[in-house]
């Protein structure tokens, strides 16, 4: 059965949430605050380096937190060699074009502003994690026009220089690198990077792709854009 960490200070949302879950098959524990949280996550790490246990499948972490925000202690997991790859759903009551790319470029995998159904966030948790399944059998090292990608360390390189991303940067080039040559549709790659469609807020994608192509220099003109389409990486 696979575990679930929900960090939120709301009792009741926790419970709700607990309840849901647990009925749709998963091990939930809940955590009201970040010190307890990472109490938990120090614990999985001392046994799984024992081969006696691992990390959770998911971590679904509200913004609005006692102590470190959700978007500290998501940076803290980002930062972490043990939990860098944790998928992580963000909770919360902001619904902003602006909080949502700020959560997102920080890392999470997903988002979901309360109040939300639990019919639609089990459906959310259910399409993150079968996205990580899929991506476990990902190219770890890729090279094209300049362009090299070691996704092991996350770091990417042009010409031999290191150029720093942000995470959902480095998902959109993996991404398009690992479909080279392929014309994407928008909607595809918000789906593919994001986990969900921004209706009406696909301009959220243009700007990674702006701000992608400025930091990769002239590497950058591998980005193709496909008219009515949407983007293309290769000649």
């Amino acid at each position: 059965m696979r575990r679930i960490y929900i960090v939120e200070d709301d009792e009741d949302i926790r419970e709700i949430v607990r309840y849901a879950l647990r009925s749709a098959g998963y091990e939930v524990t809940g955590f009201e605050c970040g010190e307890a949280f990472f109490n938990a996550i120090h614990d999985d790490a001392c046994k799984a380096r024992g081969g006696v246990g691992g990390m959770p499948a998911l971590v679904l972490l509200d913004i609005m937190l006692p102590g470190d925000d959700g978007l500290t202690i998501l940076n803290k997991l980002r930062n972490n060699p043990m939990t860098k790859s944790l998928p992580i759903i963000l909770l919360t009551a902001k619904g902003s074009e602006f909080d949502k790319v700020k959560g997102l470029d920080s890392g999470a995998d997903d988002y979901i502003t309360k109040p939300f159904s639990v019919v639609e966030l089990i459906s959310r948790i259910n399409a993150v994690l079968r996205r990580i399944g899929e991506d476990s059998g990902q190219n770890e090292q890729m090279e094209f026009g300049g362009i090299r990608i070691d996704n092991i360390r996350r770091v990417v390189n042009v010409n031999d220089e290191t150029v720093t991303l942000t995470f959902k940067e480095y998902e959109l080039l993996y991404y398009m690198m690992l479909n080279q040559d392929v014309a994407l549709e928008r909607s595809k790659i918000m789906d593919a990077i994001w986990g969900f469609d921004f209706e009406g807020e696909s301009r959220t994608l243009d700007m990674h792709i702006r701000t992608l192509r400025k930091k990769l220099g002239t590497a950058g003109d591998n980005i193709k854009t496909i008219r009515n389409v949407g983007y293309k990486f290769g000649v």
